[in-house]
């Protein structure tokens, strides 16, 4: 039985794909994206009129290092599901820092945004705005090669973390700020973020009055790049409450456009920064930024020398939420508005972000991995939830998930759900008992005669190991019940 998703993950996603070049009546190619992008219900319009002589003619144009997709297996599962296209899909638009947004998906302040032709051929491709690379005083020269990542098992070009030793814009200053001078004259409704970061207060006040001065529509404060070669800047800064909450205040007392610090994750507390931030009267916070840390693959030497550096990629969400939520949830900081960043590749990805508060996200891994293209399926993913759950603005979401979180200690721990095995998925493979007798309860059985697992109950302490680890989604749960005495 065909796996879409995993079969879609094998794809390469070709430029110009050759699979798309020889099927007149569909796009293959985008039908793959839609489903590698987490819109497998929508992908079969892609290819619902395609023949399957095209679908076949597309798998054998397929340029796969190892075998074609089977994209003949894909379209005529895609299209079993398709969900029917509609005129009147909601508007994305939302209002960030009192500036209108046509939709929440940002270009982050990195290696994706660092020319005019790049953020106007996103902006071009449907993202709603960019938080230009970030811009210095300082004279910035990298190191080669600067980018390094962790790959998933047997996987060629998929990373699930990346790591970056970048720093800042290398261009003239004055270049920069005419770069985002003209994006925002030749795009008025695309939103401008100047990025910049200073090392002492002249700095900062001088680069965010550039950035009011070229139009930009709020300046972010980049006060957690944590691979900065000279001292007191980058998570230098981030890390220090009080030196946050002088330059947040020197910045906002210079400019009258929505002043934004972005946080680092470097700290045990985010809120103790963030709160200085706060208090200086800072409009918005992002967060967040690399996660320092050490990686050992080929790229990750520079003339036989190693350093830590920055991680993103997919892999460091969870973290990145943990830290938005500590902030969103910290009861002395009230009507300030969050941007999000931190592992988003698909619009779920975003729409987790913003059920935590976020109003909007921004991204810069996902771009570099696969490029600006991705928007289509953030912006129609999006939209079609909104639609499914009958919302018709994008604000009804935001924070919607913040009344569920509590402390540990106020969770209940007087009832128990058990897991429970659909005979019908489950292959027999064993995965449920090898992980719970190793590292679980003991409490699954297997007969290696008729390989079926079986859960003891009187063992058994949901604790759902055996749900996470079955392949084949054949472990689920039952109702909620008090636990026995």
């Amino acid at each position: 039985m065909l796996h879409i998703h995993e079969e879609a993950a094998r794809c390469l996603l070709c430029a110009d794909a050759p699979c798309s070049r020889v099927c007149k009546n569909g796009d293959p190619a985008r039908a793959i994206r839609a489903i590698r992008f987490a819109n497998e219900k929508m992908a079969g319009r892609w290819v619902a009129q395609c023949t399957d002589d095209e679908l076949e003619a597309a798998e054998k144009a397929c340029i796969h290092y190892d075998q074609p997709i089977r994209i003949k297996e894909l379209a005529r599962s895609v299209c079993r599901d398709t969900v029917a296209t509609t005129d009147t899909l909601p508007s994305l638009a939302i209002d960030f820092c009192g500036i209108a947004c046509e939709n929440p998906f940002f270009l982050a302040s990195s290696a994706v945004c660092t020319n005019y032709e790049m953020v106007a051929r996103a902006f071009e491709m449907g993202w709603a705005g960019v938080f230009y690379k970030t811009i210095c005083l300082q004279d910035i020269k990298e190191v080669s090669p600067r980018f390094d990542a962790v790959y998933d098992h047997g996987s060629h070009g998929n990373f699930y973390a990346f790591r970056n030793m970048e720093q800042l814009s290398e261009n003239p200053v004055e270049m920069d700020f005419d770069i985002l001078r003209r994006l925002k004259q030749n795009y008025p409704t695309k939103v401008v973020v100047a990025s910049i970061m200073g090392q002492n207060e002249e700095d900062w006040i001088t680069l965010a009055k550039m950035a009011e001065e070229a139009g930009c529509d709020a300046v972010e404060l980049n006060y957690s790049c944590p691979q900065m070669r000279q001292t007191g800047m980058g998570s230098d800064v981030g890390q220090d409450p009080e030196l946050v909450t002088f330059f947040t205040a020197y910045v906002k007392r210079s400019v009258k456009i929505p002043v934004i610090p972005k946080m680092t994750p470097n700290i045990a507390h985010i809120s103790e920064p963030a709160m200085g931030a706060y208090f200086a009267g800072a409009d918005a916070i992002s967060a967040i930024n690399t996660i320092k840390s050490v990686t050992l693959g080929d790229g990750s030497e520079v003339s036989g020398c190693q350093t830590g550096s920055g991680l993103s990629g997919r892999a460091v969400k969870p973290i990145a939420l943990r830290h938005i939520l500590a902030m969103v949830k910290n009861p002395m900081m009230k009507n300030i508005q969050y941007s999000g960043i931190g592992g988003i590749e698909t619009w779920r990805d975003a729409l987790e972000f913003i059920q935590l508060g976020c109003r909007n996200v921004q991204v810069c891994t996902a771009v570099m991995q696969y490029g600006y293209r991705i928007i289509d399926d953030m912006i129609l993913g999006l939209q079609h939830y909104m639609a499914e759950k009958g919302s018709v603005a994008l604000e009804t979401h935001v924070g919607e998930l913040l009344p569920k979180f509590f402390l540990p200690s106020d969770l209940d721990r007087t009832t128990i759900v058990y897991p429970q095995i659909d005979r019908e998925r489950c292959i027999g493979c064993g995965r449920c008992y090898t992980s719970c007798q190793d590292g679980g309860h003991q409490a699954i059985t297997f007969d290696n005669t008729t390989r079926q697992p079986h859960i003891v109950g009187t063992k058994c302490v949901g604790c759902h190991l055996c749900r996470l680890v079955c392949p084949t989604g054949a472990i689920g749960l039952t109702k909620r019940i008090q636990k026995k005495e």
